[in-house]
């Protein structure tokens, strides 16, 4: 199958083209820049020049070619908005395919570092947090899409961990340098529903050898509260756990950072398993402590 990847140069993304060349697909993927290009090319994906704003023609133009599009980017809502409406305009009538990387962050809630008991399988109702409108809008539009001879789908990913990743584990090695203590929200209890980025990858290989039209799929492989990442941190570096309000939070994090480290966001995979036959291999989050480019984060600036 010919996949065009857009977000190709990204974390998950990447992670999409590699799993799919090496699975024998011919891949290209979206290179804004000349850089970009090189280490697409240097991956054995195909480089296709343009971008999601000024050179969103040359972009839908390449979706139009492929027999399959995965859209993995991580725009700004507006940029994103404008870009799923024109990939489904033109992708209208041809039946081919488009899989939308979303994220179980449309379904956060507000907790304040508090545990949820709500966990939310793929078609199960939820009131949608206001910052994910725009994205919840996006998938929206993709699955409407499906009623137009396109075969569209949604993966809807927990938080993805792996190598590289920017992830909770990366933030509470954060707060250590930032405070010299490994940092959890009001009680810590806060749960994300967590997956490794390459069972990420192979329930995108599934979706485009399986998926139906309109097909929504979550992907998660376990759950681990905020407080015990601070303390697995904690123990790794021999530091002290410290329990932070929302004030703090945002001072050691950043306004966004805070919001996503006192949030609550739990999932099941439900479709994945049944309709796709799908399920993770990777399951301890927490063995990414004690990795040096985690340590070097803790340790900060040097």
């Amino acid at each position: 199958m010919d996949v065009f990847v857009i977000g190709a140069t990204g974390f998950v993304g990447g992670a999409l083209a590699r799993h799919l060349a090496a699975a024998g697909h011919q891949v290209g993927g979206l290179a804004r820049t000349a850089s970009a290009a090189a280490a697409l090319e240097a991956a054995g994906i195909h480089p296709v020049r343009g971008d999601l704003d000024e050179g969103r023609g040359a972009t839908v133009a390449a979706a139009r070619r492929a027999d399959a599009v995965v859209y993995a980017a991580q725009p700004d809502a507006v940029l994103e908005t404008a870009t799923v409406a024109e990939l489904t305009r033109a992708m209208a009538g041809t039946g081919r395919t488009l899989v939308f990387l979303s994220g179980t962050g449309v379904l956060l809630q507000r907790t304040g570092g508090a545990w949820s008991e709500d966990g939310f399988a793929e078609h199960e109702p939820f009131a949608v947090e206001p910052l994910a409108a725009a994205r919840k809008a996006a998938e929206d539009t993709v699955l409407a899409s499906a009623a137009h001879e396109v075969r569209a789908m949604v993966v809807r990913p927990g938080l993805v961990w792996g190598p590289g990743d920017h992830g909770h584990v990366a933030l509470v090695h954060r707060s250590v340098a930032a405070t010299g203590a490994a940092c959890y929200v009001g009680p810590g209890l806060n749960t994300y529903s967590h997956v490794h980025v390459d069972d990420v990858a192979r329930l995108f290989g599934l979706a485009l050898e399986r998926g139906r039209p309109g097909g929504l799929y979550h992907a998660v492989a376990g759950e681990v509260p905020n407080r015990w990442i601070a303390e697995s941190v904690a123990a790794d570096l021999g530091c002290a756990t410290r329990s932070v309000g929302e004030e703090e939070a945002a001072a050691i994090w950043g306004p966004f950072g805070a919001l996503v480290m006192a949030a609550s966001s739990r999932c099941r995979a439900v479709a994945s398993r049944r309709e796709l036959g799908w399920a993770p291999r990777r399951f301890d989050m927490l063995s990414e402590v004690g990795e040096p480019r985690l340590r070097e984060l803790a340790a900060g600036p040097a």
